[in-house]
């Protein structure tokens, strides 16, 4: 982990000095601008980095879909030969090139990342010895200004769960950090509900139970989650994390017109093909059938002799 360490703190840095040598050390509304626009841009060199993985997420995804017929069809048909049906599967992913794990690899490579800047950022403490300011190639002028950066006269390094002394400790009092630490973790949670509701809805939810299980603890689950380990993240973790869910809007939704979900070629509820059933599956209600015609009764769908 040393070495995610060293790779965050220089790309801090470089937009740190970057903002420093346009914006100086000055603060305004109790803001230490080059910090926090430091951390923005953080989210947004790692993001671009990453941008091609995304691309190849969502190519990977709309090519599980196409391929679900076929999956559902070897499903049925070795139904009680598992090994012969994962053999098959995986032949199958092999010729279409579709890899079910593509999915999980944008987040895998983000947890590293974000677990490195919790790190950088909780050692961020005045108290620090000084043989430790220097760690991860920051100098003690660096440490020194980023331990009592402010957002809104808030320590960067503070959280919503920080006590008095510790908070005295950064310089703040612990009513302006609770109120702009609350803020923005109901931002992150917010956020965090719409990137996932955005990517669910626009692509569709799985046909699977336990694919549709896992979207709803991605739409529920994680939110719900946040909102309680936002209590302990620092105040600079959270805007990393408002500013990487913000991103993940703008760029899902250009993925999503750019790639956008397959269709069944229909559309609207008097589609061809449609039953009482599949409209059904789809809205998520009982199939509703049209009563049963009297006995004796005349069909009201018998073409009319023309008259003459």
């Amino acid at each position: 982990m040393s070495m995610i360490y060293h790779a965050i703190s220089a790309i801090l840095l470089f937009w740190h000095s970057a903002w420093q040598r346009l914006l100086g050390d000055a603060s305004a509304l109790g803001t230490t601008w080059s910090w926090v626009l430091g951390i923005v841009f953080l989210v947004l060199t790692v993001r671009i980095i990453l941008f091609p993985v995304f691309v190849r997420q969502i190519r990977s995804q709309r090519a599980m879909q196409a391929l679900q017929p076929r999956i559902a069809e070897l499903q049925a048909r070795h139904r009680d030969d598992r090994e012969t049906l994962q053999k098959e599967m995986v032949e199958l992913y092999r010729v279409e090139k579709a890899n079910p794990l593509m999915g999980c690899l944008p987040m895998l490579v983000q947890i590293p990342v974000f677990l490195g800047l919790l790190h950088v950022l909780r050692h961020l403490k005045p108290t620090m010895p000084e043989h430790l300011k220097t760690l991860y190639g920051w100098s003690v002028a660096q440490f020194d200004s980023a331990s009592s950066a402010t957002l809104f006269g808030a320590p960067i390094a503070g959280t919503f769960g920080s006590t008095g002394p510790e908070l005295a400790q950064l310089g703040a009092d612990t009513a302006t950090v609770r109120i702009v630490a609350a803020v923005l973790i109901a931002t992150m949670v917010a956020t965090t509900y719409l990137s996932s509701r955005q990517l669910i809805l626009r692509s569709g939810w799985a046909e699977a139970p336990q694919q549709r299980m896992v979207q709803r603890l991605m739409l529920y689950g994680i939110p719900a989650s946040l909102l309680v380990s936002g209590l302990i993240f620092p105040i600079g973790v959270i805007i990393y994390w408002v500013t990487t869910n913000l991103f993940s809007l703008g760029q899902q939704t250009w993925m999503l017109r750019r790639y956008p979900p397959p269709t069944s070629g229909t559309t609207g509820a008097g589609a061809r093909g449609s039953t009482p059933e599949t409209l059904a599956e789809r809205t998520g209600d009982e199939p509703v059938r049209p009563p049963a015609p009297k006995v004796g009764a005349t069909p009201t769908n018998r073409r009319r002799r023309r008259a003459g």
